[in-house]
């Protein structure tokens, strides 16, 4: 009988060890450690400190505490500049699914706008789990700041002519745009304008803002509108509207393919008379694949046709349009029209350029700044093209 209880002994006592707890620390050895996890952290950066929280969990709840050693690494975002120095450890308490890491993004006063920033969260020596991955990304969205300079290098035209008098201007010195002045308008028109853009305009300070004494049109790739890139379009119809005199538009303009900035009048008729009777003056128009030569133009309906455009260019001896500032100018009479860049005249149109056609340039016009993005004339944006781009306006100043 003692050597059957032993063998009955002997036979139950590896199933006896294989349920008891493996190592004493309290894991099944017959069960899969949990898998951890971390996500990717996004924040925009503001004037003052604030915390990024990167999301850290385990796929199951486990009956001891789960945890990771963390370390932050620089990227484009650099620590202490961006985000406090730091390193630890993330504990997920025993039952419970997740925890946090908590980073201090610092703040910036200055508002900068510049490329968002990235740094990485890096993850070792997990205990009582498994990794799914080694790092996380953290973001600091700094593209929407409203600080943005630029070199002010470039010509420059004086403040009054003889035999003028200063009867407008916009200097955009202020902190915003003047709403009393200028309209944003909003999407894509009717077919792109009319032009198959493939924009969509808004309204946000992501694409037109005041800073450092200029007026900023700024294009992204971007989805929005059902449209894959933004920027935006201004005017001043109904708010002021002019009829002859010397406009000078100090500007440094975007010129990568597909990109078709523009300072341009149209008729105040506009709403009334329709395209192009109510007339079209192109002050400036440059096409992004000719990045150093510019075109004045005038549209209006001519007899038996719906447009008879005419235009001319004008081409930088060196360089290109994006280096520095220029001054676009039209000096507009009664019954004629000149262009100037920097004070060179490159095209003259006058009354008798129309033949029997209505002439509708003796009228009121308003203007129009905008960065198109495609369209008929320059064509789509292709892989190399950078975005954002961006136009400066210094300054628009009207003599009569």
């Amino acid at each position: 009988m003692f050597s059957g209880l032993a063998l009955v002994f002997l036979a139950f006592s590896p199933i006896m060890s294989c349920s008891d707890s493996g190592g004493g620390n309290g894991t099944p050895t017959d069960e899969v450690l949990p898998v951890l996890s971390v996500l990717d952290a996004t924040t925009a950066r503001g004037k003052t400190a604030s915390s990024l929280r990167f999301y850290v969990s385990i796929d199951k709840a486990w009956p001891k505490p789960v945890s990771v050693n963390y370390t932050l690494v620089n990227g484009s975002a650099i620590s202490p500049r961006d985000f406090a120095t730091q390193t630890g450890t993330a504990t997920i308490p025993a039952n419970q699914l997740s925890t946090n890491i908590e980073v201090t993004i610092q703040g910036d006063e200055a508002d900068l706008r510049q490329p968002n920033l990235e740094f990485t969260v890096s993850l070792s020596n997990p205990n009582q789990c498994t990794l799914a991955k080694t790092s996380a990304k953290g973001f600091i969205l700094t593209e929407d700041g409203t600080n943005l300079a630029t070199d002010t290098a470039g010509y420059r035209t004086p403040t009054s002519y003889p035999g003028y008098a200063l009867a407008w201007s916009d200097e955009f010195s202020g902190n915003s745009l003047d709403l009393n002045v200028w309209t944003p308008e909003i999407g894509n028109g009717t077919g792109g304008w009319g032009n198959n853009e493939l924009e969509y305009y808004t309204n946000s300070t992501k694409n037109v803002f005041l800073s450092n004494g200029n007026l900023i049109i700024e294009a992204r790739k971007e989805a929005i509108g059902g449209f894959n890139y933004s920027s935006a379009r201004l005017i001043t119809r109904a708010k002021k509207e002019f009829t002859f005199g010397r406009i000078d538009i100090r500007a440094k303009l975007p010129v990568a393919k597909g990109l078709w900035p523009a300072l341009w009048m149209l008729g105040s008729n506009f709403a009334s008379a329709g395209w192009p009777a109510c007339g079209e003056i192109d002050i400036m128009e440059l096409v992004g694949s000719s990045p150093n030569r510019v075109t004045g133009s005038v549209h209006w309906k001519s007899v038996g046709s719906i447009t008879s455009p005419k235009n001319n260019n004008i081409t930088l001896p060196s360089g290109d349009f994006s280096q520095k500032f220029h001054v676009f100018s039209l000096i507009w009479e009664k019954d004629k029209l000149r262009f100037y860049m920097d004070d060179n005249l490159y095209f003259t149109f006058v009354k008798e350029d129309l033949g029997a056609a209505n002439y509708p340039f003796n009228d009121p016009f308003f203007f129009i700044f905008n960065v198109a993005v495609g369209g008929n004339w320059p064509g789509p944006p292709d892989d190399n093209t950078p975005f954002p781009q961006r136009m400066f306006v210094d300054y628009v100043r009207v003599f009569q």
